[in-house]
């Protein structure tokens, strides 16, 4: 992968599918995460840091407004594997409008690809807060539009 770039989220799909055992698949994990985009030092601030997490998060979302608004998502972690649950949220979001990030089933993802279960509860808690605030950011900009553009759908 070259840097700074994540694969789309039916690739990453795919990948953890072929991966046979949790140890090829936390490693893949693992290199998902160097792949981030930037995320400099001065933009870790206490207002886009993710309360709930182990790990020390940050998260930036932005939505560009255009003909459909479209989530744009960054973030980072002090932790590799949570880089590498970030960047799965990254591939499955990034470049959404925002009801289509409301209606994506993150929960089905990380079942199917045997996500969850392999990490510890605090883990867990972490990647539903992250989850959490990114649904809850989309939502706020999906009503922003809607009372802005009254009549135009998602």
């Amino acid at each position: 992968m070259p840097a700074h770039t994540i694969p789309p989220i039916e690739e990453i799909v795919g990948t953890f599918e072929l991966l046979g055992d949790w140890e090829e698949r936390f490693s893949y994990l693992l290199d998902l995460g160097r792949n981030l985009p930037e995320f400099a030092d001065s933009e870790r601030t206490e207002a886009r840091r993710v309360h709930g997490c182990q790990s020390n998060v940050w998260l930036d979302l932005e939505v560009q407004h255009g003909a459909e608004p479209r989530v744009r998502l960054r973030a980072v972690s002090d932790a590799h594997i949570v880089n590498g649950l970030i960047a799965i949220l990254i591939s499955a979001y990034d470049g959404r409008t925002p009801g289509q990030v409301l209606a994506f089933d993150i929960k089905g993802l990380l079942v199917k690809i045997d996500l969850e279960s392999h990490l510890s509860g605090t883990r867990r808690n972490g990647l539903a807060a992250m989850v959490e605030r990114i649904r809850a950011e989309a939502a706020a900009a999906q009503e922003s539009n809607a009372k802005a553009n009254p009549g135009e759908g998602d």
